[in-house]
């Protein structure tokens, strides 16, 4: 366990009586409130400084009050800094009107629009996705990357396309950990590190392995190698609660990746837990 407080860079906050889960009915033992009092239950032993809420795919007419509840909660949460929010980027320059939306709370630091459940991942490359994407910088918004290991390929793509538009890769692109199967992940990953304007978080590696019989061990290889290819000086923790209960808890996940960096120095520690997040998101001006 980390002897500092550190900053969760990918926490989710919902309360389905208020905003209902789209996609509640995959899931039924999330689909019950998960705020503040929630997540501070579930940390045990594990002093967060700071947090980064998470969009959490609610239906696209609900984004911008998702958003609002999460600032409201944060008028009231110090370690509650930054908002990731959702936006329909594939409808390019007319996005606009909602990014303005959202840009008014003060908080707001990215865009993430799911990904992983397009049935057609090359449609990011489409020329409306990319406008979409393109109106980000003029509101220093950065975009976060939800996808699955297959669809690397295309992402690699378009951050290769897109070097003035920043961004952040969740969940390390969500590999075939159930499986064993590393590659073509691990050569896509090692791609995407290539370019420079991306940076990756290390978070629901978990819910990626048999959630019953899953072991660190299983992780280990995944993790080695985004630390190998990003530098702990481009990877930002993220706790991905409460998505990751499913499969374990989030001192537990703390655990795995504290004794997977063993031998890491103090400065890699400091950027890896603290000092990425609060840089990449502007913790400091929240």
């Amino acid at each position: 366990m980390p002897d500092f407080p550190i900053i969760d860079g990918h926490a989710h906050l919902w309360d389905p009586a208020r905003i209902p889960l789209r996609w509640a009915s995959s899931a039924p033992a999330l689909n019950t409130r998960h705020l503040i009092a929630e997540y501070d239950a579930a940390l045990g032993a594990v002093v967060v400084a700071g947090m980064v809420f998470m969009e959490c795919d609610v239906d696209a007419e609900r984004s911008l009050d998702e958003a609002v509840m999460i600032s409201e909660i944060a008028d009231h949460e110090p370690r509650l800094k930054a908002i990731v929010a959702q936006a329909p980027l594939e409808r390019g320059e007319a996005v606009a009107e909602d990014l303005d939306a959202l840009a008014r709370l003060p908080r707001l630091r990215g865009i993430r629009r799911i990904l992983q459940d397009e049935p057609d991942i090359e449609a990011v490359l489409d020329d409306k996705f990319i406008a979409g994407l393109n109106l980000l910088p003029r509101n220093n918004l950065h975009f976060e990357v939800c996808i699955y290991h297959h669809q690397l390929g295309a992402i690699v793509d378009l951050v290769r396309r897109l070097p003035n538009v920043t961004f952040m890769l969740d969940h390390i692109a969500k590999p075939p950990i159930k499986t064993g199967m590393i590659e073509p992940w691990r050569t896509r990953i090692a791609e995407l590190a290539a370019v420079p304007n991306v940076m990756c978080k290390l978070s629901g590696l978990v819910t990626e392995a048999d959630h019953a019989n899953w072991q660190a061990a299983d992780l280990k290889p995944y993790i080695d190698h985004v630390v190998d290819s990003f530098g702990f000086d481009r990877l930002v923790f993220g706790s991905d609660w409460p998505v990751l209960t499913l499969a374990g808890s989030l001192p537990q996940w703390v655990d795995i990746l504290d004794n997977a960096f063993t031998g890491a120095s103090a400065d890699e520690l400091r950027y890896f837990w603290v000092e990425n997040a609060e840089a990449f998101y502007r913790l400091d001006s929240a």
